[in-house]
């Protein structure tokens, strides 16, 4: 028996790499069968590049366990680059799910993370000017867990608080209390919170005389919790005794006695609803389970690049928000810096600035406000920038980077996966074991898959399998993968199959494991029998107006409306004014069939979004459906 490692390198990312093709030739030769072996959990041993380096680091547990996981052999002709990748990552996915520490409880896992944590920095409020330890804050958390299951007899709460200590404090509590945070989207409007409320029984909300009086358009509870007086009402002593006891009582102990199951596994953790920005929102149930797991996935990622601080301005409803700036530094990831909103962007530069953050989470839009209020020596501590929620233009990428010296990582998630799937990192530099260094970003990509995660590509309309390397519809299995809609059988039915879950994103991989997504399925238009890809008619529009690119935020948007003649018709939605005669000439000039050229144009003064910065598509819609004028028709 002879063990090959075809990617041919140790691993710097945590990541299947670039599958080299020799074991094939050999395998033909040979004539013997392939058997496919996965060993799981050997990241962040002594023996891998976790953390930055090799050997010299404490291992995560001691002793360390590690699993073998064997495939099914096959001949060697079937044993192809494609194949062996999509058999791998599958072993991955089941491995992963395995693991013993995926059983555990959100709150459970964050009362050990704070007490590792007991006397270092975890949360930094630069708006409130305030910093909690993990020991201070694990107290707090007690106290009002306690107050909560004495006085609130609901399993889900609502909080509509912004990112800061408010928002962390009452969602541990929650945690703690074995309740389920529901952190509404005070953004998205009354009609939406209206149905997200009473989709979740929500009878309480947790939040603050000031949200009252900032969101006015919200459907406010009669039955409300003023956080921080009830915080102020319980006695110092109370917090001092909590903080004494959490420090020398044993985790499991102090759990028993706070009454905190130390199994939560596929039980209910929290429901956050999406954006809504395809259709209405869904509640989706993420539990336990999957939330640990995508920390996991996270954390194995960018153990790499050994980020001590976090800027955290993204709205805890928000995915993204929720998962990488408020449970993975509970859990013991980097330290927090809070700020409320991510649109003051001269104040969200002055806080990377003072407090010197190393990871910036943001969107396309939202770079575009920093390279004209930011400057190079306000991010200067920042070692890392991800982006998603939207494509990311290339020229924005050339500008930013040329600007400020730090490469944006392209990253690729949704609420219902936790919401990390896919993030590019940077590049290992060149060393003595691999003197070419290591790819870890691929522009144009949206990265590598995070560990424990398999994937398909299938016909968009017919569902058969395809190869990866093809584009299709992306289906997405793992332990992060939520398990369905809150109440809503019929479109959890609509996208969750044995497992596996239609994302309605159209993507391909690359030999190199890079996963690209060529754009959402309600983003393409049926017309006359043929699909036709909006992202690429936008970027076509790009090239030939220059000016659109350097436009802030989304310059142009195009959109499907129903046609009685083709079955659907092109509108293009635009902030800048462009003749259709023009549009017409200059896109066929550069290639684009006739059918693809937009057949309506309506200029705005801007395209919708939400507080996120993501493309509010619903409300685009409704705009392009009023664009029926003749002075619009491109002849």
């Amino acid at each position: 028996m002879v063990c090959l490692f075809p990617e041919g390198a140790l691993t710097r990312t945590a990541t299947l790499q670039k599958l080299n093709r020799g074991y094939e030739l050999i395998a033909r030769k040979a004539r013997v069968p392939v058997m496919p072996v996965w060993l799981e959990n050997v990241w962040g041993s002594v023996f891998s590049y976790s953390g930055g380096h090799f050997f010299w680091k404490w291992p995560r547990f001691v002793p360390l366990k590690i699993w073998i996981h064997f495939g099914t052999p096959m001949m060697a002709e079937e044993a192809t680059a494609v194949v062996m990748r999509r058999t791998m990552l599958d072993m991955s996915e089941a491995a992963f799910q395995a693991r013993p520490e995926l059983r555990s409880h959100l709150g459970y896992d964050c009362l050990r993370g704070l007490r590792k944590q007991f006397f270092q920095p975890v949360i930094t409020d630069a708006y409130a000017r305030r910093v909690l330890k993990g020991g201070e804050l694990l107290a707090a958390g007690i106290v009002f867990s306690q107050w909560l299951k004495a006085n609130v007899p609901e399993k889900r709460v609502g909080v509509v608080l912004p990112p800061g200590l408010g928002a962390t404090v009452a969602n541990l509590a929650l945690l703690l209390a074995d309740k389920v945070p529901v952190n509404l989207n005070f953004t998205a409007g009354r009609a939406a919170n209206e149905a997200a409320i009473a989709r979740a029984n929500i009878k309480r909300l947790i939040t603050a005389p000031a949200m009252m009086e900032q969101v006015k358009d919200f459907p406010w509870l009669d039955h409300r919790i003023d956080l921080a007086e009830t915080l102020k009402s319980f006695p110092p002593k109370w917090l001092k005794r909590w903080g004494v006891l959490a420090l020398i009582t044993p985790a499991p102990v102090l759990a028993r006695w706070l009454g905190l199951p130390r199994v939560g596994d596929r039980a209910e953790a929290a429901l956050l609803f999406t954006s809504g920005s395809a259709g209405e929102p869904k509640g989706v149930v993420l539990t336990h389970r999957n939330i640990i797991a995508n920390i996991a996935q996270i954390s194995a990622i960018l153990a790499q690049v050994d980020l001590r601080s976090i800027l955290g301005c993204l709205p805890v409803f928000h995915s993204f928000g929720f998962t990488v700036t408020l449970w993975w530094p509970l859990l013991g990831g980097p330290r927090v810096v809070t700020y409320p909103t991510p649109l003051d962007t001269p104040k969200l530069a002055e806080t990377i600035e003072q407090h010197q953050a190393e990871l910036l989470i943001s969107t396309p839009t939202f770079l575009r406000s920093f390279l004209r209020k930011a400057k190079p020596e306000q991010l200067r501590s920042l070692k890392m920038v991800v982006t998603g929620a939207e494509k990311l233009p290339v020229d924005l990428i050339g500008d930013f980077e040329a600007k400020f010296g730090i490469k944006i990582c392209e990253g690729f998630g949704m609420t219902e996966a936790s919401p990390v799937v896919a993030c590019n990192l940077p590049d290992a530099p060149p060393s003595a074991m691999n003197p070419d260094g290591i790819l870890a970003r691929r522009v144009g990509s949206v990265g590598r898959m995070v560990p424990g995660m398999a994937l398909r590509i299938r016909d968009a309309e017919t569902g058969e399998e395809g190869s990866l390397f093809e584009p299709g519809m992306l289906w997405l299995r793992g332990a992060n993968v939520f398990e369905g809609y809150l109440n809503d059988d019929q479109r959890t039915a609509d996208v969750l199959h044995d497992g596996w879950y239609k994302t309605g994103d159209i993507a391909r991989v690359d030999e190199d494991g890079f996963l690209f997504i060529e754009g959402r399925m309600s983003r393409f238009s049926k017309i006359a029998g043929e699909m036709v890809p909006h992202l690429g008619i936008e970027q076509r529009i790009k090239e030939a107006w220059p000016e659109i690119s350097s436009d802030e935020g989304h310059g142009i948007l195009v959109l499907g409306i129903p046609d009685e003649r083709k079955g659907e018709a092109l509108v293009l939605l635009t902030t800048v004014p462009i003749d259709p005669a023009d549009l017409r000439k200059r896109l066929i000039a550069a290639g684009l069939p006739p059918l693809w050229v937009p057949k309506l144009i309506k200029q705005v003064e801007a395209l919708p979004l939400f507080a996120t910065g993501k493309l509010d598509l619903r409300a685009a819609q409704q705009m392009a459906a009023d664009t029926r004028t003749p002075s619009a028709v491109v002849s």
